[in-house]
């Protein structure tokens, strides 16, 4: 069987780094994009890494360039992107795809747990989330226009 801890990503330093790091975590994982509307989340989503890391929320960010070309910067440009403009310290991945025949395996994965609006198994815009408790299950996919303070009620509520 499947798990979140079946999967590795590449980080922005280009090292291959697998979920099992993260198991016993509460975990928010987030495809990104420098150049959206929904840009300014990077604040909100580190406000809940500061506030929440230390009783064991990781946030993860994975930059897609699947929309609207709104993520064209390579690794470094992204890493320097988020920290110089948003403060980033949690742990932010290479660029990937989340849909289509080249999509990550672990947007496959979380779409088929958490499906879209009518079962839709894939990922419609930049910044959606997906919570995962401390046992590696999927709680809850949220949608771009959610704001990450939004959220804060149920990931207090896995923490």
């Amino acid at each position: 069987m499947t798990s979140i801890y079946s999967f590795s990503a590449r980080t922005l330093g280009g090292e291959e780094a697998s979920l099992t790091k993260y198991q016993g975590k509460v975990m928010l994982i987030v495809n990104t994009a420098s150049e959206c509307g929904f840009t300014p989340q990077y604040a909100g989503l580190q406000k809940l890494y500061d506030a929440y890391a230390a009783r064991g929320l990781a946030v993860l960010g994975f930059p897609c360039n699947q929309f609207g070309k709104q993520e064209p910067g390579d690794a470094a440009q992204i890493g320097s992107f988020c920290e110089k403009n948003y403060g980033v310290t949690f742990p932010m991945f290479d660029k990937i795809d989340v849909n289509g025949p080249n999509a990550h395996p672990l947007f496959r994965y979380l779409t088929i747990e958490a499906p879209g609006l009518l079962g839709l198994e894939k990922i419609k815009w930049n910044f959606t989330k997906f919570l995962i408790g401390r046992d590696g299950n999927v709680v809850k996919r949220y949608a771009p226009l959610t704001k990450p303070e939004a959220i804060t009620a149920d990931i207090e509520a896995l923490l």
